[in-house]
């Protein structure tokens, strides 16, 4: 004799609701006839396994056009702990009266293996045929998302075309009122103003690092950066145009930027950064530019060489570019810039930090302003390290002919030369912003 393998407990759920709170309070309600019915109908099933669970349901007074019901939130929550088996509705439009949200409640059933059964539609996915007529309930809605889709895509094109603004986050220099955008006086005036400056520098590097220590920020409060300076220089709002797949169309509001200015920083953009980079070291000036020089007094002089695509700086003996190399030039013909700037920049930051240049420094800076005390200039000295890498290059250029006097390279090493009075300069010009700052 074959012996029977018992049925599977399907645990089972019966969800109700009612939109209106209408009649709730009486006692026997709309909800309870749905659940009665909901109930009898897994009574009917009992020999398929079927048990209802003890925790009830209910959404009264709630719509079903929206998902944000508490009683349909339990019962999502007790499915992914695994403790509903089926789920039983008197109708359909009970759980949901929109397809899109009925859609993503499907997706939810069949991450965790439930099935539901609408009892007056004869609505069962648990046999193939209500699996059949599911998935032609969601072929229509599919269908009904692209739809809505392509509506909401062409109208934006349309607006688009017309000028207008379609949301998205609020360029800088603008504000939006009435979905208009409308120029913001102080941010337009900031924009202009990096515009002007980025034709004048050449480099996003060097603008990035003025508007760093002039304490520019974007429109979210954080400070500048390069990624935000490419972005700025490339949206065409700022010429008055608006923007739909890469076409641009004339839009609504009103310019920040002259066709003229706009197209001077793209002329510049179309370089390559290899090339900017050059350019901007060939405008800067040598730091150590008529302050370095030989053991034997031969001034070297700096000197550049390109190979391929990359430029390569030195300071090269005068002696060296005189074909004299013979004459005394202390076996030095060229050294490296940046290893040489480098060096001398460590150099003086290490002396400006002895006791000795500190009261160089204090009796300098009370030369040049009596009122200045020790404190500040013990802070100045301390605060260099930051000033210094605020600066951009030329500013750079001119705080190392304030503080240099002369740079001797040698084959024991090299020696730097601190200019006093230029001391008393530099701290005078670091404590008197503090000072205002803090009047």
């Amino acid at each position: 004799m074959t012996e029977m393998t018992p049925r599977r407990r399907l645990r089972c759920a019966v969800y109700t609701r009612k939109s209106s709170e209408e009649g709730l309070d009486m006692e026997f309600n709309s909800l309870d006839a749905q659940r009665e019915s909901g109930e009898a109908y897994i009574t009917s099933q009992k020999a398929e396994g079927w048990v209802p669970v003890r925790d009830r349901y209910d959404d009264g007074g709630f719509s079903g056009g929206t998902l944000e019901r508490p009683g349909l939130k339990n019962l999502l929550a007790d499915i992914e702990a695994g403790l509903v088996d089926v789920i039983v509705v008197y109708k359909i439009d009970r759980l949901s009266r929109s397809l899109m949200d009925f859609s993503r409640l499907v997706e939810v059933f069949d991450k965790h293996g439930v099935t539901f059964v609408s009892i007056t539609q004869s609505f069962n996915t648990t046999t193939s045929m209500g699996r059949l007529t599911l998935n032609i309930l969601l072929s229509f809605a599919q269908f009904e998302r692209e739809v809505t889709g392509e509506r909401i895509r062409d109208k934006i094109a349309a607006s688009r075309r017309k000028g207008m603004w379609m949301g998205g986050f609020v360029p800088m220099g603008y504000d939006v009122a009435s979905r208009k955008l409308v120029i913001n006086d102080a941010e337009a005036a900031t924009v202009r103003r990096i515009f002007q400056r980025f034709v004048e520098l050449g480099s996003a590097t060097t603008l990035t690092r003025e508007l760093v220590a002039n304490g520019a920020i974007n429109k979210r409060g954080k400070p500048i950066d390069k990624g935000f300076l490419y972005k700025l220089f490339r949206n065409r709002v700022y010429i008055g145009e608006a923007v739909h797949k890469g076409t641009s169309y004339p839009g609504e509001h009103q310019a920040i930027i002259t066709p003229e200015l706009w197209d001077q920083v793209h002329a510049i953009l179309q370089e390559s950064p290899r090339q900017r980079a050059a350019n901007t070291r060939t405008q800067t000036p040598a730091l150590l530019k008529g302050l370095i020089f030989t053991a034997t007094g031969i001034a070297m002089t700096p000197t550049a060489t390109k190979k391929g695509s990359r430029h390569y700086r030195y300071y090269t003996s005068m002696d060296a570019i005189r074909n004299r190399a013979g004459e005394g030039t202390d076996g030095f013909v060229r050294l490296n810039a940046g290893m040489v700037e480098n060096a001398v920049v460590q150099h003086i930051r290490t002396l400006l930090l002895t006791p000795e240049v500190t009261a160089r420094a204090i009796e300098a800076a009370r030369r040049e302003c009596p009122e200045i005390e020790q404190p500040d200039v013990v802070a100045a000295l301390t605060g260099f390290d930051a000033l210094w890498e605020s600066l951009f290059p030329a500013e750079q250029a001119r705080i190392a002919r304030l503080l240099i006097e002369r740079v001797t390279v040698s084959a024991d090493g090299m020696a730097v030369d601190l200019r006093t009075e230029g001391l008393g300069s530099v701290i005078r010009e670091m404590v008197t912003p503090r000072r205002e700052m803090a009047a």
